[in-house]
């Protein structure tokens, strides 16, 4: 047992099993063993690569879209330039040095940063001087806000619920054999799942993130109210159903319940729940990744980025271009939509 699943092993013979949000928070975020407070999870050294580790075109494309919104809306100054859960800091050290040139940007922006991770926080200093941190979206100064949330959403923490002949049951972790195990508690009525009773067979699987409705609605607030954009990208889809709980650890997916603490936890984004969430800012159609990418350039960046090397380095700039769009790698499995003002047209890239 880890040192994390022996306190949970104690919590829950004292006070009962846990929600999958309960188990989540604790083993991401628990300040002493929690997996986000304890190690750095990028790269090849890491678990998990992300889509700005594996080119500097995502972060450059990305934060040129921003900057034609900014454009798009009469350039406002001054402009809160905000990412959630910046990872190491490289989407944004690529967007603020891609969008170097736009004429009066980088005058009228401050760069925010919202992250929970004192390691990651350190790397992100490094890469990004002159940041300012934030523990949450609400903490950020308000103003147009033109915000970027890569891989953020799917951390936060879920609630599983199993459809049942009475209902629902909540899916929770319990202990058995003296280690967790999965187990069921008799729920009926859920008031906020009362709508998917209707297309939801029995034993199939709905999950709720407490915390995304809030967080979506503080950015939609922010950006009706005040002008900007927000740009969101994670692996997910439209009115979910099903288990897409999951762990990694070193690259490879894991038992969840095996070392807690030790291994990313996530699940994929209901981007239907993020838009409605986000009202009264506008809502893009949800698009894929690598369409998204497709649209705002990627095939000719990358000739670009090749043709000014050669041999092994050119070798990895297409090999970076496959893997960010192909349907068979990251393009179709990851969902990209974007938030405006009522107002104000799309974000470059999206379809009106």
């Amino acid at each position: 047992m880890t040192p994390l699943a022996r306190l949970l092993a104690e919590r829950i013979a004292a006070l009962g099993p846990l929600t999958v949000a309960e188990f989540m928070g604790e083993c991401l975020l628990h300040p002493q063993h929690g997996y986000y407070a304890t190690r750095d999870p990028l790269g090849a050294a890491g678990d998990f690569t992300t889509a700005p580790e594996i080119s500097q075109m995502f972060g450059e494309l990305l934060g040129l879209a921003l900057a034609q919104a900014w454009l798009d809306q009469g350039a406002p100054s001054p402009v809160i330039l905000a990412e959630l859960g910046p990872g190491r800091g490289t989407l944004m050290a690529d967007l603020l040095r891609a969008t170097r040139s736009v004429p009066g940007f980088h005058a009228a922006l401050s760069v925010h940063l919202v992250e929970a991770s004192p390691v990651l926080r350190a790397e992100q200093a490094r890469r990004v001087p002159g940041a300012i941190w934030h523990d949450t979206i609400d903490a950020l100064p308000e103003g147009p806000l033109l915000l970027v949330a890569n891989e953020f959403f799917d951390a936060l923490p879920i609630r599983q619920f199993v459809r049942a002949r009475h209902g629902w049951d909540e899916r929770v972790v319990g202990l058995a054999d003296g280690g967790l195990a999965w187990g069921l508690r008799p729920l009926g009525k859920v008031p906020a799942l009362a709508h998917r009773l209707s297309d939801t067979p029995e034993g199939e699987v709905v999950e709720i993130c407490p915390a995304l409705p809030g967080i979506a609605a503080e950015i939609g607030r922010r950006i009706a109210r005040h002008g900007g954009a927000a740009l969101v990208v994670d692996y997910g889809g439209w009115d979910l159903t099903g288990d897409t709980f999951q762990a990694v650890a070193r690259h490879a997916y894991a038992d969840p319940l095996n070392a807690p603490g030790t291994a990313d936890l996530t699940a994929h984004v209901d981007f239907e729940a993020l838009a409605r969430a986000a009202q009264p800012a506008r809502a893009t159609p949800m698009t894929t990744q690598g369409a998204l990418l497709e649209r705002l350039g990627i095939a000719q960046r990358a000739q670009v980025l090749a043709r000014a090397n050669g041999g092994t380095q050119r070798d990895g700039i297409a090999a970076a271009y496959r893997r960010l769009t192909h349907p068979d790698e990251m393009g179709t499995l990851f969902k990209a939509m974007g938030l405006h003002p009522p107002s104000a047209p799309p974000l470059p890239g999206f379809a009106p």
